[in-house]
């Protein structure tokens, strides 16, 4: 009886040194404390947005909403601008992602085949632009020269592609696209074209979602280049109406003589700022975790490989 409840006890479990327990706990130290270095912002912010004006400004907001209420809410949503810099936004990103991992792929693909004539030349011509730039007024004048200026586009076109993102994916086709696929794909009579579309891309679901993703995050937080070409606000994206409202819309004090007038346009405008917020970060946070299984697998082995 003995010696059976001895066999049934399990023999492979891994023991841990001194030095292991040490490394762990420290990692999971650092680890909680970045996640409440990034959390606790945010949960300000988010109960800020859902507290009273009067609460917001007097300070006594901190993890938890005081006087709870939706007028910050409601202010931002019955604001016109406010749904015009929203499907702006869309627009910039949804036609400007695709667009990125358009040309993204289509050059990564030549650069990871074995047999692009002045290929190190190419790619020391992506690289040597990661380092060196035609600086902010010459860029401005080739848009001008485009006809881009006040254009959609401006948005879209000048940053079609990142460097970074094409080097992350053509390490990645080069360590996950074999040369006998291409091989055998050329003896049955496939082209390069019908190649690229029917084995290229369905392998390459991973670093596509993961380009994609960095893409749409930068064009939804993109507010610099609409405000550099764009001169009409029916065209300003979402984070030009919160930097109006952040930066530029300061109350005086010397514009109100009523006090009470003056704390409750304070805390208007503070909750006014944290609703809009609110209202431009949780749609791109809500695409991480659709994403995220994706992220190691796209960066990971296309960055480690080749």
């Amino acid at each position: 009886m003995t010696q059976s409840i001895a066999h049934s006890k399990p023999r492979n479990r891994v023991r841990l040194s001194r030095q292991d327990k040490t490394y762990y706990s420290v990692v999971y130290t650092l680890v909680t404390l970045l996640t409440l270095i990034v959390l606790l912002p945010l949960t300000n912010v988010l109960a800020c947005s859902f507290s009273a004006p009067e609460s917001v400004a007097s300070g006594k907001v901190l993890l938890w909403p005081v006087n709870f209420s939706v007028s910050g809410y409601e202010r931002v949503f019955n604001t016109d601008e406010i749904w015009i810099g929203y499907a702006n936004t869309l627009y910039y990103t949804i036609v400007g992602t695709f667009v990125n991992v358009f040309v993204t792929m289509i050059c990564a693909y030549p650069l990871a085949r074995r047999g692009l004539p002045y290929k190190s030349f190419f790619s020391f011509l992506f690289a040597f632009t990661m380092l060196f730039s035609g600086g902010l007024v010459p860029t401005y004048l080739l848009a001008r020269s485009l006809h881009l200026l006040n254009t959609r586009w401006a948005l879209i076109i000048p940053g079609a592609m990142g460097v970074y993102q094409m080097i992350v994916t053509r390490t990645f086709l080069v360590a996950n696209i074999p040369q006998e696929l291409l091989e055998m794909s050329q003896i049955d009579g496939c082209n390069d074209f019908r190649f690229f579309w029917s084995f290229v891309l369905p392998l390459s679901k991973a670093v596509i979602a993961v380009t994609a993703m960095q893409y749409a995050v930068g064009h939804w937080n993109s507010w610099f280049s609409a405000f550099l070409y764009l001169s009409d606000d029916k065209k300003y994206p979402l984070q030009m109406m919160l930097r109006r409202i952040l930066v530029m819309n300061q109350i005086k004090a010397s514009d109100y003589v009523d006090e009470e007038t003056l704390v409750a346009m304070e805390g208007m405008a503070d909750l006014l700022k944290y609703s809009l917020i609110v209202v431009a970060t949780v749609p791109i946070l809500c695409a991480y975790p659709f994403i995220q299984k994706y992220f190691v697998k796209g960066i990971m082995i296309g960055s480690l490989k080749g």
